[in-house]
């Protein structure tokens, strides 16, 4: 069992010895913490016909492709019959959802739809009569808010960087040239989704996030949610929400029910129906790589969620944050990742998981659950390759070597090493910004180093100097090359810093996961140079 898991059994009360019993227990019953009223139950895979052999098929497809994913976990009529975390990510731990956010935000378009507090036929520029242009064309004027939501704002290009980039991003919304008439054209824009979540807030006098809380994360028992803001301090709704795991499973759930939890309306059955059915096609590719009917990308966009292969649908993120509802199969497929290959994803899950959903009863392989049990506590990502010491560690130790200039503003560095762990002390005139790293494991933490984490979207962000969890882990590639992988456990990205030493002088070359690997990979941070301090 993994270090995160243990931990999280702990809070509930759950020793080693019981860790088997959290995904196998019907409806929890029992568990302290409030588990059996505040999480979804839970049962073994094949009482809820799942085979497990298909999970683990579809474990070995992850690895087998080296695709790196952060959470799964797959619900079958109502329970949890497998969930598992690779480490350093874990139950407890919020996620970036990138554009998963948009479903959420289609909710609350939806419950203030039928409070009365808007319409979807509603005019977009009736929300905003200070922030219009000199002058209304004739596509902006018949915008609707049904347009923003099915992506068919009329726009030929989406004005979502021109928005980040100032201070008021419904005035550059609006202001944007609408060169189609609005409901004929998709176009893939997160700005739509923003003025969605500013319409909500405009009528109800809430962010959204707040306008949900008691009336969507409270019911369903999901807490801790966050979710970040323009500086007009609106939702960015497009992006930016953050939430764990089992969050994304009950809100799928919810959907799959058709709006009822546990006896009680959530959302009106009509508009999920609304929400979650064909509005517009997308363009298919003028080269298609595959038949358009195995392509999850051309099934038709909804409210805010997408069509899939199979009679589903999904609400879904950059880099791999799916909920995807399969009503057929009564199932909920949740993952979150830093995956590049959103499809291949999906494809996995099409060739291993949904054959796994058996219709008739069977009986799984004798220990073919514990085996799945045991594999799913154990996942885990790995560190650096390489060795937990070098001679140079010992010479820099406690050394500090002074930067040349550079855009982040850090002035030293300071490298310490000890069994089992290094230190990496970068100085700056705000402060220390200390990366403690495992050796041959993750070590948790937290830092506020500038330019971290790495970020799709530059709107939103968190001020400067806000601390993000991190788990880092180092390892020394040869004498003189240490390198160390930060995973900012909360977004789906993590940092690679090589630090090569050459007798005096050090150099820190920073590589994002967005940016990926290799030669062609671009930092915008630059490579750190500095020198052994004078007296050192």
């Amino acid at each position: 069992m993994t270090h995160n898991r243990r931990e999280f059994l702990g809070r509930l009360g759950i020793g080693a010895a019981g860790a088997g019993l959290l995904s196998w227990v019907p409806g929890c019953a029992g568990l302290p913490g409030g588990f059996a009223t505040r999480h979804l139950p839970r049962a073994t895979p094949a009482g809820q016909g799942v085979d497990p052999a298909g999970v683990q098929a579809f474990l070995d497809g992850v690895a087998r492709v080296k695709m790196e994913l952060h959470s799964l976990m797959l619900v079958r009529h109502g329970s949890v019959v497998a969930e598992g975390w690779w480490t350093p990510y874990g139950p407890e731990f919020n996620h970036w959802m990138y554009s998963m956010s948009k479903s959420f935000t289609s909710t609350a378009v939806g419950l203030a739809a039928a409070e009365g507090k808007l319409s979807i036929e509603d005019k977009v520029v009736s929300f905003f009569p200070q922030d219009l242009p000199a002058q209304v064309g004739e596509g902006l004027a018949a915008m609707r808010v049904k347009h923003l939501l099915m992506m068919a704002a009329g726009h030929a290009k989406e004005p979502t960087t021109e928005m980040v980039g100032s201070e008021d991003w419904a005035r550059v919304f609006l202001g944007w040239p609408v060169e189609h008439t609005p409901g004929t054209t998709f176009l893939y824009n997160s700005g739509a989704t923003y003025m969605c979540s500013a319409i909500v807030q405009r009528v109800t006098g809430q962010r959204v996030v707040d306008y949900l809380r008691p009336r969507l994360f409270e019911p369903l028992g999901i807490s801790g949610i966050e979710w970040e803001t323009c500086p007009r301090g609106v939702n960015v709704g497009g992006w930016g929400l953050c939430i764990p795991t089992e969050g994304l499973a009950k809100f799928g759930q919810l959907y799959l029910q058709r709006g009822e939890w546990r006896g009680r309306r959530i959302i009106p059955a009509a508009w999920v129906d609304e929400a979650t059915t064909f509005k517009i096609q997308q363009p298919q590719p003028a080269q298609p790589s595959r038949p358009a009917e195995k392509n999850d990308w051309t099934q038709g966009y909804c409210y805010q969620f997408w069509r899939a292969t199979h009679h589903a649908f999904r609400g879904d993120g950059a880099f791999g944050q799916f909920t995807l509802v399969l009503p057929e199969k009564d199932a909920v497929v949740i993952m979150t990742a830093e995956s590049h290959d959103l499809q291949g994803q999906l494809d996995l899950v099409w060739e291993h998981l949904l054959p796994a959903l058996r219709d008739q009863p069977f009986a799984p392989v004798p220990g073919a659950e514990e085996s799945l049990a045991a594999r799913l506590a154990g996942l885990t990502l790995p560190t650096p390759a390489g060795t937990g010491s070098s001679p140079t560690a010992g010479r820099i130790a406690g050394q500090e070597f002074q930067l040349e200039p550079n855009d982040l503003g850090l002035v030293a560095v300071v490298f310490d090493h000890e069994a089992g762990a290094s230190r990496i002390r970068f100085k700056s005139a705000q402060g220390d910004h200390v990366v403690a790293c495992g050796t041959g494991g993750w070590q948790r933490g937290e830092t506020a180093l500038p330019g971290s984490p790495p970020r799709l979207v530059s709107g939103g962000a968190s001020p400067a100097g806000t601390k993000f969890k991190v788990a880092a882990a180092a390892a020394w590639k040869d004498e003189n090359t240490l390198e160390a992988v930060l995973r900012y456990y909360e977004t789906p990205h993590h940092d690679t810093l090589t630090c090569h030493f050459d007798g005096s002088s050090v150099s820190v070359a920073f590589a994002n996961s967005i940016a990926g690997s290799g030669p062609s990979a671009k930092d915008k941070r630059g490579v750190l140079r500095g020198k052994l301090k004078a007296g050192a």
